[in-house]
């Protein structure tokens, strides 16, 4: 096994993931995952791929590129590239993750702002008089 890599991508978020073996070091853009995304239930979505078909993660080194959207958006898009280099690892991982629906790539972005409006749909307070 060389290296897999996988892209994964979540609102505005677009993550490159390669994979190969190591020591289970998770690194995101140049720092440890528990550091560039400090809040655990974020964390738990990058490490659940893993436990979803029960492979422990300290036998693969992950390094992570993710760029564009916020923390929640690059985590999710994390998740889906590392389960779809899982699937390239191992064909009979496809059935737990689609199962968890790590592979179906939520397409909702924010809607834009329209012209004369403050939001994408909200109006400004009627006046009949």
């Amino acid at each position: 096994m060389e290296m897999i890599n996988a892209i994964g991508r979540r609102k505005r978020s677009v993550a490159r993931v390669y994979l190969k073996k190591g020591s289970g070091k998770i690194e995101v853009n140049g720092k440890d995952y528990k550091e560039f995304f400090p809040q655990k239930h974020v964390q738990h979505a990058i490490t659940d791929p893993f436990a979803t078909v029960e492979i422990d993660g300290n036998i693969y080194d992950l390094q992570v590129n993710v760029n564009g959207g916020g923390f929640k958006g690059q985590a999710e898009a994390t998740r889906m590239a590392i389960a779809r280099a899982l699937i390239q690892l191992n064909a009979d991982f496809r059935g737990p993750l689609k199962a968890k629906k790590y592979l179906t790539r939520d397409s909702r972005v924010v809607e834009r702002k329209k012209y004369g409006k403050p939001k994408a749909r909200k109006s400004f307070q009627f006046s009949k008089r």
